[in-house]
């Protein structure tokens, strides 16, 4: 049996279900690596009630992201960088599909 309102956290991406530590190991990277993360602002923890970071699936994601091109050679303020590009494209294109499928034209 779940309690209320907790089975919803499983499929939330944007839950913060990740200390600094599992979530350093689960992207292969140092807590100060995440902490470096914040303080280029690619991501934001939030915080525990104890004021502990907290990250989610889609943080981490991100993260692991920015280790791949740290990885590479790449300095990790161009990393964040290139990550948010990357993001702006993405949501560039799935709003020119809207746009297309929404287009009577093409009826």
């Amino acid at each position: 049996m779940t309690r209320p309102g907790t089975g919803d956290r499983f499929d939330d991406e944007d839950y913060p279900a990740y200390t600094v530590g599992a979530a350093a190991e689960m992207v292969g990277a140092t807590p100060a690596f995440l902490r470096a993360l914040g303080q280029a602002e690619l991501i934001e923890p939030l915080r525990s009630e104890g004021g502990h970071r907290r990250y989610s699936r889609y943080q981490l994601r991100i993260a692991a992201r920015a280790r791949e091109l740290v990885d590479e050679g790449t300095p990790i303020e161009a990393a964040c960088r290139i990550i948010v590009l990357e993001d702006q494209l993405e949501e560039a294109h799935r709003i020119n599909e809207e746009l297309r499928a929404d287009d009577p034209a093409k009826e």
